[in-house]
């Protein structure tokens, strides 16, 4: 960045030394605003406060190399003032606000090329910390991910089917909240079991989790069925079946009124590699059964059209 002009130099001492009265504000200003606080310890505070003000910019400009970012921190600081309401208290409140202003404004002119250029630091630095905070995000989501995944694998080995059923359902939960859908954990209502909510595209989504060793045949999307149908109009199902889905079970609920979309063991097993995000892949199998009346997409058919 190059060097600040004399011009503005001048008009930074002139405007710093109007903007406050009382040499107790113009401190406090200062400490919150240079981040190189020794500096200030050079200052004789027992001195005229335009003293005070030309000695901070004078030592502030011999060591430029090290200290300009402050020095522009100033600029730009004051450069912005616009409520001058602590000077109207004064006596002759009003002429004090008046030099002020016209101190300020005398600043932001000679200072326009160095305030652009601040200003377009900031958005460059705001873009780099935007693209780093975006980096960590991923970074945390692939580890849970991870996490989650070894935790599915661990289920797999598991030979207590009541166990690796509850264990499964709070995998799912931490699954979907990674995804921010906002999911719930199992419930009861009026006898029934609910294992588990979300909401996706303003629609509230009932899950229905199974790990069975066969895959599931037309009575358990029967019973799921009812459960729906006895909700609000815009409540759907996601019926998760970790070994799969009879064929004609699915052709018998990919008829009239679809309620739910199917999800299986691969679909869950792509979300977990990162192969597809889950967001994504609820998506296109909702967009599939509305367009063509199968609620049922296979995650080959899926990543074969990504």
């Amino acid at each position: 960045m190059k060097k600040i002009s004399a011009t503005a130099i001048n008009a930074l001492k002139k405007a710093l030394a109007t903007v406050y009265w009382y040499k107790s504000d113009l401190r406090s200003f200062l400490y919150h605003t240079i981040s190189n606080k020794q500096i200030l310890s050079y200052l004789d505070w027992n001195d005229y406060k335009r003293n005070i003000c030309s000695r901070l910019v004078d030592l502030l400009v011999k060591n430029e190399e090290k200290t300009q970012n402050d020095l522009l921190k100033l600029v730009y600081e004051i450069s912005n003032m616009n409520d001058f309401s602590h000077l109207k208290q004064l006596d002759d409140g009003a002429d004090k606000v008046k030099n002020a202003k016209e101190a300020v404004a005398a600043l932001r002119k000679v200072s326009k090329g160095h305030l652009e250029q601040i200003k377009e630091q900031e958005e460059i630095e705001n873009r780099r910390k935007k693209v780093f905070e975006e980096q960590i995000a991923k970074t945390a989501v692939r580890e849970k991910l991870e996490e989650v995944k070894n935790d599915f694998y661990a289920l797999i080995s598991s030979n207590d089917p009541q166990k690796r059923g509850f264990q499964l359902e709070k995998l799912l939960k931490d699954l979907f909240n990674l995804f921010d859908l906002d999911s719930k954990a199992s419930f009861k209502i009026i006898g029934e079991q609910i294992d588990g909510m979300f909401t996706f595209e303003n629609n509230d989504f009932l899950i229905e989790a199974k790990w069975h060793k066969d895959p599931i045949d037309i009575s358990s999307l029967d019973s799921f069925s009812g459960k729906l149908s006895r909700r609000l109009e815009n409540t759907l199902g996601l019926f998760i079946s970790v070994n799969g889905f009879s064929p004609d079970a699915i052709q018998a609920h990919s008829t009239g009124r679809r309620l739910m979309i199917l999800m299986d063991g691969s679909d869950l097993m792509a979300v977990l590699e990162g192969r597809i995000d889950l967001i994504q892949l609820l998506d296109r199998k909702r967009r599939y059964a509305a367009q063509t009346g199968n609620i049922y997409l296979g995650i080959h058919e899926i990543m074969k059209g990504k």
